[in-house]
């Protein structure tokens, strides 16, 4: 699937972005049906032969929301690989996407030529997830299709940088597809994004506080009652450095002002810290862009609310209203 043909199905150029543990088919279905990609990682179909009911389930009800509604179809689906050695499921999760012919995957935590050849072999579409620029040319290189920018004030696994130098050192040398990453969950830094180069906005932690996600109450009415000084950027939880609910990781019995040095070389997704306190189940990861977030709304709710910000910061400009078919 290009470009092109993702942004024709779409209501707003947005990417929902997967979130480990909370994303799942609910949430994605309606976010598709909304008008924008919604994703998921693999690893949240536990254990792995779930991963193939719910890319059936995933691809079954939105072909036949498609069938009832040809003048306004669903947005195409993402699933997230982590390609990091430590994941032993690779091979089966990615057989799997191909089985379904997964319209687009989203790689992170490494780069497989063989796991990019497989996508493009029913003609997927690779987005590659990348904090610098060493990291982008290599995604390119051995084969990504396209690369999600991750910036200073994303949620999870965050970069450092600015996103105006991360979107305008990228599109010095790419040309293909871009979606940036970091503090985004309004109409308005969608259109923003656009200006600075990329292709879509790629919003996740304002997800985590609908009605579909798979988040306790308390992370969603967190998420609602904080703002971006209650973010802290660690890598004790997982060896990788990422943004967290500061609020979460006193509930921990921990103090943020004196956390220890995580060790890189001993990633781990989805434990750490203590016994007692998993990342991401009981220290909550979280982006700087959630002073936006004002209550807790369906994922259809919360996608027409961008749209309606979207259109209303391109009157103020004098920009023609976007017309689509999911609009």
């Amino acid at each position: 699937m290009t470009l092109q043909e993702i942004k024709r199905r779409m209501s707003i150029p947005v990417i929902g972005s997967p979130l480990f543990i909370i994303s799942n088919p609910d949430l994605v279905i309606a976010q598709c049906k909304a008008g924008i990609v919604g994703s998921f990682p693999a690893l949240n179909a536990r254990p792995a032969e779930v991963l193939d009911q719910w890319l059936q389930r995933i691809t079954t009800e939105l072909a036949e929301y498609d069938r009832q509604h040809p003048e306004r179809p669903s947005a195409p689906f993402a699933v997230n690989q982590i390609v990091h050695k430590t994941n032993d499921r690779l091979d089966h999760d990615v057989a799997m996407c191909v089985k379904y012919k997964v319209p687009m995957i989203i790689t992170s935590l490494g780069a497989r030529e063989e796991v990019n050849d497989a996508i493009h072999s029913y003609g997927g579409m690779v987005m590659h997830d990348v904090i610098n620029q060493t990291f982008a040319h290599k995604a390119i290189e051995k084969g990504a299709d396209g690369l999600i920018l991750v910036a200073s004030g994303a949620g999870g696994h965050a970069g450092t940088q600015s996103a105006f130098a991360l979107v305008q050192e990228t599109r010095e040398w790419f040309k293909g597809p871009i979606a940036l990453s970091g503090s985004i969950a309004t109409g308005d830094a969608v259109l923003a994004a656009e200006a600075m180069g990329a292709d879509f906005g790629y919003i996740g932690s304002a997800f985590i506080a609908t009605r579909e996600a798979n988040a306790v109450e308390g992370y969603k009415q967190m998420i609602v009652d904080s703002s971006a000084k209650d973010i802290l950027y660690s890598n004790l939880f997982t060896g990788v450095h990422g943004n967290y609910l500061r609020p979460s990781i006193v509930a921990a019995g921990l103090d943020p002002e004196n956390l220890p040095q995580g060790d890189p070389s001993k990633m781990q997704f989805g434990s750490g810290g203590s016994a007692k306190s998993k990342a991401w189940r009981d220290i909550w990861g979280c982006g700087q862009g959630i002073g936006a977030v004002r209550e807790v709304l369906g994922a259809g709710e919360y996608v027409a609310q961008l749209v309606a910000q979207y259109q209303a910061a391109r009157a103020r400009l004098g920009l023609p209203m976007r017309s689509s078919v999911a609009a």
